[in-house]
């Protein structure tokens, strides 16, 4: 299940991918079969060990093309161990709304994105977040340890984005199904797994993930711009003008 269109993002064979907050590292392995070369990027290590051992397996299986990277580091968005101008394409997908100081992690990805790479911004939409937390502080910190810290607004992300030197491109929004089922976890408590509505809407949305059905697929496209959980920000760096002597008449 991505929630990036690497066509907008502009993810290429080659590129150097940072995926930052990789998780279980979903957008990374898309971005291995695809070519690129990867960086999966966590503070939480048991998900890096998994993510390291599929990228073992997908090379080793022949799923990821020869000429592909990956790799695994732990580290933190607000001081990231890379030089200057590293990277071709980022994503942050879902992590920004955990940084309390999500300026200081924008900054840090200006400065190793390289001038003219492109950067996807992925955050809970404003609406369905907000759902989420009138009904129970179980969903949010600072209730629950690395629980989410802020609600966004569109608005108020790409102003941020803008203020550390991003170029706008766009936003989508993605994941419209979802929202209802973490309605009905903070309902029913956000750990109730084995509440049956849970575990039935759960159900449906993995045979909506795997099978991908007309019946499911087009009203959440048509859904998406109202109830889409995640809304996709997308900026890219600046290209540095370039200085002109002019030369002696």
């Amino acid at each position: 299940m991505l929630t990036v269109d690497y066509d907008r993002l502009g993810l290429g064979a080659g590129d150097l991918l940072l995926d930052l907050g990789c998780g279980f590292g979903r957008h990374a392995y898309e971005a291995l079969r695809r070519g690129s070369r990867v960086v999966a990027c966590d503070m939480a290590l048991p998900e890096l060990v998994q993510v390291r051992a599929m990228f073992e397996a997908m090379t080793e299986s022949g799923e990821a093309p020869p000429w592909g990277m990956a790799d695994c580091v732990t580290g933190d968005a607000t001081c990231l161990p890379y030089p200057d101008n590293t990277f071709d394409r980022i994503i942050a997908s879902e992590v920004m709304e955990h940084i309390p100081n999500d300026v200081g992690a924008l900054d840090e990805l200006l400065r190793v994105l390289r001038p003219g790479g492109t950067l996807a911004v992925t955050i809970p939409a404003w609406f369905p977040e907000k759902v989420c937390w009138a009904i129970t502080d179980e969903y949010h910190a600072p209730h629950v340890e690395g629980g989410h810290v802020r609600i966004y607004t569109e608005n108020e992300m790409r102003t941020k984005m803008a203020g550390a030197g991003f170029e706008p491109l766009g936003v989508s929004h993605a994941h419209a199904l979802h929202s209802p089922y973490w309605w009905l976890k903070c309902a029913v408590g956000t750990t109730n797994d084995d509440q049956p509505l849970v575990k039935a809407y759960l159900k449906l949305l993995t045979w909506d993930i795997t099978k991908a059905p007309a019946i499911t697929r087009i009203p959440e496209r048509i859904l998406n711009p109202i109830l889409g959980k995640s809304l996709v920000v997308y900026a890219r760096k600046p290209v540095a003008e370039r200085e002109f002597v002019g030369a002696d008449a």
